[in-house]
């Protein structure tokens, strides 16, 4: 496990092409994907398409969704980071987790601490967070770890509300 950062809980580690049955856990579940513009997952050959072409490539840029593990048995609980998208010229933070893990505030400690180290650590100006204006544990999430309203926005014809927090804004909060 090539672990990026740690939190008081939770290990964020590298994604491997290994870890394709992670992948089709997390996104074979309807609910999980609900809001997030994904179909669900058939199998674990697409889960490891997702690996190879969205995920392990966003490595070389020292940006990536990171695997989430608890501290206490290393269980895998889902994916926290940033991801840069091309089209927008946008850092985008995102997290996803397994039901199970759901309410136990890893979302927020993860989405913290990622934003944490890509402004301080990676140095990136401007970092934003989407949710789907339905998703409000996600918008809670943003709001909870200092990221600003931004805007109402249609993504992929969805309905989203944005937040963005750069560096001095950071200062504000931690």
């Amino acid at each position: 496990m090539q672990v990026i950062f740690e939190t008081p809980r939770l290990f964020l580690s590298r994604f491997t092409e290994e870890d394709a049955p992670l992948i089709y856990k997390l996104n074979s579940d309807p609910e999980i994907v609900k809001h997030v513009h994904e179909p669900v997952l058939e199998n674990e050959n697409q889960a490891k398409e997702i690996l190879i072409n969205n995920i392990l490539p966003q490595y070389k840029l020292n940006l990536g969704r990171w695997a989430v593990h608890t501290k206490d048995n290393y269980e895998f609980i889902g994916w926290c980071g940033l991801k840069y998208i091309k089209e927008t010229g946008i850092t985008d933070l995102g997290y996803r987790l397994l039901k199970t893990s759901w309410g136990k505030g890893y979302a927020t400690e993860a989405a913290q601490y990622t934003l944490i180290y890509g402004l301080r650590v990676l140095t990136i100006k401007l970092i934003t967070g989407m949710a789907h204006v339905e998703n409000i544990a996600s918008i809670k999430v943003l709001a909870k770890i200092g990221m600003k309203f931004s805007r109402d926005e249609i993504i992929d014809g969805q309905p989203v509300k944005v937040y963005t927090l750069s560096l001095p804004d950071l200062s504000d909060f931690c």
